[in-house]
């Protein structure tokens, strides 16, 4: 895969959603490194993905990452992130963290939300250090997106969490103090 192009993060094209499959085929390869042959359901199809209600972001031209963030209950949440390990530590899926919380937050969300493995390095630990925290009491959707993982057997290779962060806007570091 030629990853020479921009990794600027936009809304997905109809070009870009064929390449999504083989973006997340490829990076749930890293879980393979932690948790042996990989038995939950292959990667969603681009098309399926743009077709549910929320907001589809891509990383690159082609397309090197993406961020799926699913509208439930009024809530944004961040469905999946997946950066194709060619092209990791390079700053991509931070790109697209930043860019889905600013996108949800332009269209009236206070907060998102996530579920993730606990103990994965590029997991709970990178999105902690994005403002992500775990949230106590999951809501109803979040509970049910729970139940789904727990069903689709997730939870056999580690704790999941469900993390949150608030999307207020930031004080400017130059804001007049009152």
């Amino acid at each position: 895969m030629d990853f020479g192009g921009s990794y600027d993060v936009r809304p997905a094209q109809a070009a870009d959603l064929p390449l999504l499959a083989d973006i997340e085929g490829a990076a749930d390869q890293m879980f393979a490194s932690v948790f042996g042959d990989l038995d939950w359901d292959p990667p969603q199809d681009g098309a399926e993905r743009a077709a549910e209600p929320g907001f589809l972001l891509v990383a690159g031209d082609p397309a090197i990452g993406f961020a799926h963030v699913l509208y439930l209950d009024g809530s944004a949440h961040l469905q999946q992130l997946a950066v194709h390990p060619e092209a990791m530590s390079q700053g991509v899926g931070t790109a697209l963290v930043e860019a889905a919380c600013r996108t949800a937050h332009g269209e009236g969300h206070r907060k998102i939300s996530l579920t993730t493995f606990a103990d994965v390095p590029w997991n709970a630990p990178f999105y902690a250090r994005r403002g992500f925290a775990e949230v106590a009491a999951p809501a109803p959707y979040q509970q049910r997106l729970r139940a789904e993982e727990q069903a689709n057997g997730y939870d056999r290779h580690g704790i999941r969490v469900v993390m949150s962060r608030p999307l207020e806007p930031l004080a400017s570091p130059l804001a007049p103090s009152s």
